[in-house]
């Protein structure tokens, strides 16, 4: 393992003004935002809106800074026969894979689930290298509700994202360590750090024990955020001042950087969020975003499956992605959101 390379790259993927686009959705996710934009899920199709996407220059130049991709993806051409990592590569991002094979029920935790795909991790992370991708993605998904997380999800999970960052970087791939703390509930933002806070905690005990490197990782959590079902929702301030607090007393410094999921939030309130949180001073780490809705759902929209509209779907993606570019430097105002509309 080549630790002064896998930080180099954990490092670019968290450059000030720059953001990872996770364009990691599976089949089945992606169905479901191309029916809700009345679009076939082709392979084709797929390949279309993604070749959109990576095109983009200005996006892809300026502000993105590495793409997590699927699995269908990272072995796809451009129409004009160009692999698509490569056309990530000549916009300047980093190409990068999720390799988790989604959750399985957890046995004797009912409501549980834990993410799976260990087993000949290895071997596919040697064919993804050999096709260009330097980092890559595990979800590990903790749900709130009565009773739940028990700390057998927390421990199972916190092991398994574990023993996948080990294996990307014996492979020299950077991983994304990804524990995410579900917002569907009707929990407050004070339950929500509570459960957070010991995610994290777990996750980086069982980090040291599988001897991951942590100047050779990046950290995608969630943010500290009331539930959706909520009543009370916290304010954007409240977001930014808690989620700070929680990463400064789990996360440490030797991490070269966090990328945000959106985890559910609308495009603006992600960005608001983020920005906020770069007002807070200065940060012991490199804290930016890792958004696939965030930054798809309006280039998504104004595409809409016609050849016609790609310049439209691009300057949509543009958009948000300047706009989360701005956030992660604590530049970013809402009166720039209107402007554009």
């Amino acid at each position: 393992m080549n630790l002064t390379e896998l930080n180099k790259i954990a490092t670019a993927m968290v450059a000030p003004g720059k953001g990872i686009l996770a364009a990691d959705e599976s089949s089945g996710t992606i169905k479901k935002r191309f029916d809700a934009i009345g679009v076939e899920s082709t392979e084709e199709n797929r390949r279309d809106y993604r070749e959109m996407l990576f095109r983009a220059k200005d996006a892809m130049s300026q502000y993105i800074s590495g793409v997590i991709l699927y699995d269908e993806t990272i072995w796809q051409n451009a129409k004009d026969g160009t692999p698509l990592v490569k056309l990530i590569e000549q916009a300047g991002a980093i190409p990068g894979i999720k390799v988790d094979e989604g959750t399985q029920a957890l046995p004797m935790c009912p409501g549980e689930t834990v993410t799976v795909g260990l087993d000949r991790l290895a071997e596919r992370l040697k064919k993804y290298y050999e096709r260009g991708a330097r980092f890559a993605k595990w979800r590990a998904v903790i749900d709130i509700g009565s009773g739940i997380p028990s700390m057998t999800a927390i421990s199972v999970n916190a092991h398994a994202l574990a023993r996948y960052a080990a294996l990307c970087q014996a492979a020299q791939i950077v991983p994304i360590v990804e524990p995410e703390v579900l917002m569907d509930g009707d929990h407050d933002i004070e339950r929500c750090y509570e459960v957070t806070s010991r995610v994290l905690n777990k996750t980086f005990q069982e980090l040291r024990v599988q001897r991951v490197a942590l100047e050779g990782m990046v950290l995608k959590p969630n943010m500290a955020i009331s539930g959706k079902k909520c009543p009370k929702q916290a304010s954007v301030e409240e977001v930014a001042e808690k989620t700070i607090r929680l990463l400064k007393a789990c996360v440490p410094a030797a991490v070269p950087g966090i990328a945000f999921l959106s985890g559910g939030q609308t495009d603006e309130e992600a960005t608001a969020h983020l920005n906020a949180m770069h007002k807070l001073g200065p940060l012991p780490w490199g804290l930016t975003f890792s958004y696939g809705r965030a930054l798809q759902a309006a280039p998504q929209k104004a595409w809409s499956g016609k050849p016609e509209n790609v310049a439209a779907g691009q300057r949509a993606f543009s958009h948000r992605a300047r706009m989360n570019g701005l956030a992660s430097r604590g530049e970013w105002q809402s009166s720039l959101e209107q402007k554009a509309a």
